[in-house]
């Protein structure tokens, strides 16, 4: 499972660059996912600047951009002015 990985990252990065999320239902593609660890697909989903939410009991996998991931920083609001 784990050769068609590459496949399905590169599917994933083409439509989260034109649309915020991408939700994976497809059971062949659902299979590929299951084979990891939840930390494994964080680690995953982190590398690449994505976030991750399992929905409806493991029968999708949702997969969006996470700015905060991005840029490695927490985003801190500027001091107050008084």
């Amino acid at each position: 499972m784990r050769e068609h990985l590459a496949a399905l990252a590169v599917k994933i990065a083409a439509v989260l660059s034109i649309k915020p999320e991408i939700l994976i239902t497809h059971p062949a593609e659902l299979r590929i996912l299951w084979a990891m660890s939840e930390d494994e697909l964080r680690k995953f989903a982190a590398a690449r600047g994505w976030g991750i939410v399992r929905r409806l009991g493991r029968r999708q996998i949702e997969f969006y951009n996470d700015a905060g991931v991005r840029s490695g920083d927490i985003i801190s609001l500027p001091p107050e002015i008084p």
